[in-house]
This record gives structure tokens, C-alpha cells and sequence, in this order.
């Protein structure tokens, strides 16, 4: 079954005269890039695209979509942006884009004077991003992410001393939250035993508190991620007025600066957006 929530054109919602659409898919379709349908051609171009006519965000319940909706999204005049990184995990391939994306995060930060704290290496312990994750209302995770098909709520973000769970991340209370940034593999990665489910780490944080979680459907490219974070932030962070609720917006521009340079199908199509 396949749901799609239309923002019509007075909504609130609707960005830059296009239509804000947000799939709540169910069974096999939950496993569909659908922001990605189109006519493409034998080149791997496309001829004609969704995303040219209407933005896509996901939802993995209508009430998880409407809780959020029913929390202030005008334009946040001050916010604190927590950004958590991981280069090089014990056990696992490094991540040296990572330190890309720290730098570009904090450009944009610095720029607008945006209170800005990281914890990278051996300093990104499960207690201490917990911790920061209450205090600070936006939050960027550049790591290896992993989704657990046995038990979902043991998918987790690898940090410096094990795995930061959705379990942990649910059952904390986070009064502040509101942005969050997974630039992770396999965040928004459905199971295939649980079709009816949406159990993954990018739904767990609208569970959590989150209004708007920006998340990858498969593994991505640690060359492809710092460039969209730097399109995100430089669009959901424009004019010096930082707004949440541009995220949506935010990434299908940086994706479609991803298609119009030639990338892969495969290192743009991962990127999603959910809730508001």
C-alpha cells in the first residue's frame, strides 16, 4: 500500500511553488527509492523526474507525521548544532570524508556565529553523545551506521566504544530535539521480515522527538556525503536564519547538484528526507 500525503498550494509546507509530498509506503514499497521515479535513459540520465515537479519526504506513520506537524516549525532563532564523527572506528573501514564534512559544518556555523560542539575520535563515547544529544536541538552524525534485521532496535551508529542503539537513543528523554542529520549507511533501511514495520534509526528519532531527520536507505558514498551536508547546511542555514523545516528542500537541491555533475544513480538516490 502506498499512501501519499500532498501538501496542497496554500500549505504551509510548500516550498519554492513545488509540491510537498510525503510517502507513508507500506510492505514492498517501503523498500522503493520512489523520490527517485522517473523516465531515464540507456545513459543513466534522466529525461523526466519527480523531483521536478514535487519535493518527496517519508513518513513511516501518519501519526508519527502528525505529531511533528502539531510542533512550531517557523524559523528557529537561535539553535546549537551537536556534530559527532567518526574517522576512523575501531574494526571498520575509515571514514577520511568525514573530516570533510566537520569542516564544512563548521563553516557554515562559524559564518552565522552558531554555538558549534563536536565530539570525534575516542572523545564520541555512547555516554557522552547521549549526553550532548539533550542539550543541543540540531545533531549531524558523520560515522558507519549498521541496521540490525534480527532485532531493529539494536541498529545503532558505530561511535568510539560501540554502537550509540536506537534502544538507547528512544529511551532518553530529548526535550530539546528537533534536527537531525544521519550521514550514515543503511539509517533509513527497512527490514524485509517486518514490511509492515518501519523500524530503523532515521523513524526512531521522529519517535524520539525529532521533526525532520535526513537519512540514507542504503550504504553511501564516504566521497558523496561531505558534499551534500555542505548543500544542506549552506541552504537550511541561508541568510543567517536557520530553519529545520528547509531541510527537505535542502537536500533535494544537493541532490540534484549531485545528478547534474554526473554521479551515479547509486551515490544519490540512498539520500532521504523524513517527517516535517
Amino acid at each position: 500500500m502506498l499512501r501519499p500525503l500532498l501538501t496542497s498550494s496554500s500549505s504551509k509546507f510548500q516550498l519554492k511553488g513545488k509540491l510537498h509530498i510525503r510517502w507513508c509506503p507500506t510492505g514492498p514499497l517501503a523498500f522503493l527509492p520512489i523520490h527517485a521515479a522517473g523516465i531515464y535513459n540507456t545513459d543513466g540520465t534522466v529525461a523526466c523526474s519527480l523531483a521536478d515537479i514535487a519535493i518527496s519526504s517519508y513518513t513511516p506513520s501518519l501519526s508519527a507525521l502528525l505529531n511533528s506537524s502539531q510542533r512550531n516549525v517557523s524559523v528557529q532563532s537561535s539553535i546549537e548544532l551537536l556534530v559527532v564523527s567518526q574517522s576512523n572506528t575501531p574494526g571498520v573501514n575509515s571514514l577520511p570524508g568525514t573530516e570533510k564534512e566537520m569542516q564544512y559544518i563548521r563553516r557554515h556555523a562559524s559564518d552565522l556565529r552558531i554555538p558549534y560542539h563536536s565530539l570525534q575520535g575516542q572523545e564520541a563515547t555512547v555516554k557522552q553523545v547521549l549526553s550532548a544529544m539533550k542539550k543541543h536541538p540540531w545533531v549531524h552524525f558523520a560515522c558507519h551506521g549498521i541496521q540490525d534485521t534480527a532485532d531493529p532496535m539494536q541498529s545503532g551508529l558505530r561511535l568510539s566504544n560501540g554502537l550509540l542503539r536506537l534502544s538507547d537513543i528512544i529511551k532518553e528523554p530529548l526535550p530539546n530535539a528537533e534536527f537531525a542529520f544521519l550521514s550514515a549507511c543503511q539509517t533509513a533501511t527497512g527490514d524485509k521480515s517486518r514490511p509492515e514495520e518501519a523500524i530503523h534509526l532515521a523513524a526512531g528519532m521522529l519517535l524520539a522527538g525529532y521533526r525532520s531527520v535526513v537519512g540514507t536507505m542504503w550504504s553511501i558514498r564516504d566521497d558523496v556525503a561531505p558534499s551534500v551536508a555542505d548543500e544542506v547546511y549552506a541552504e537550511i542555514l541561508r541568510d543567517g536564519q536557520p530553519n529545520s523545516a528547509k531541510a527537505a528542500q535542502a537536500l533535494q537541491t544537493a541532490v540534484r547538484g549531485l545528478r547534474e555533475r554526473g554521479c551515479p544513480f547509486a551515490s544519490w538516490v540512498p539520500f532521504i528526507h523524513m517527517g516535517v
